[in-house]
């Protein structure tokens, strides 16, 4: 079997995604069993970052991977496809990408929302993964700002659903991953998650020569 052609705008797509996902977020970590092999995942969608975070991941993976998005957001982001992105009316694409063992990407409720409970859960991933005999896996998934400079995603696989149970399982477990956060030392990660992205020693960065100067002008102003 012949190696794909190697695609100068492709590569250079990936890595600035790559780059944008490391340089920006504090990390990414995963609890749950991740599939591998042909899935209908169904995430949250409440932070511009998700269709990373869930890129990142299956690049990592080795993972073929496909994503929907609105066709508007197609127009004017049309250099997405290379990364896998497809039109929310491209199913045979999608199907076909099922039988080629991909990650199929479908956001329920359709849109990004604001941060918060669940607010619709439409028919498509369900669909998707019924016609294609994948299996359907519900994805709490949050980008956060916590204790620490930059925003942290946090990716929770639940078990695989039939179609019907997609909206209860999807939004129990956001609400586990929403109780974890909200329990947590929000100056450490969150216990029981895996890191995929980010440094292994998680602790505030050492403060820069001007926060330094800063503080030791202030310590003298204080002690006048």
């Amino acid at each position: 079997m012949t190696s794909p052609a190697f695609d100068p705008f492709e590569w250079t797509l990936r890595s600035t995604i790559r780059r944008s996902v490391r340089q920006s977020l504090r990390g990414l970590w995963v609890r749950g069993d991740v599939p591998l092999g042909a899935a209908v995942l169904a995430p949250s969608h409440h932070s511009w970052w998700d269709g990373y975070a869930l890129r990142e991941l299956a690049w990592q993976l080795g993972q073929p991977f496909q994503v929907l998005m609105t066709e508007r957001q197609l127009e004017n982001f049309p250099f997405l496809r290379l990364a896998g992105a497809l039109g929310d009316r491209e199913v045979r694409p999608a199907l076909r990408a099922l039988q080629q063992d991909c990650w199929v990407v479908v956001f329920p409720e359709g849109q990004l929302e604001a941060p918060g409970t669940l607010r619709r859960v439409q028919p498509g991933a369900a669909w998707l993964a019924h016609k294609s005999g994948a299996a359907l896996y519900p994805v709490a998934l949050r980008v956060v700002l916590r204790g620490q400079p930059q925003p942290e995603a946090y990716l929770r696989f639940g078990p695989p659903v039939a179609g019907p149970d997609l909206p209860a399982a999807l939004k129990r477990e956001l609400e586990l991953l929403d109780a974890e956060l909200l329990a947590s030392d929000p100056e450490e990660p969150l216990a029981g998650y895996l890191r995929w992205v980010g440094r292994a020693a998680f602790h505030a960065d050492p403060p820069n020569l001007a926060a330094r100067w800063l503080a030791r002008l202030t310590r003298n102003a204080a002690d006048k």
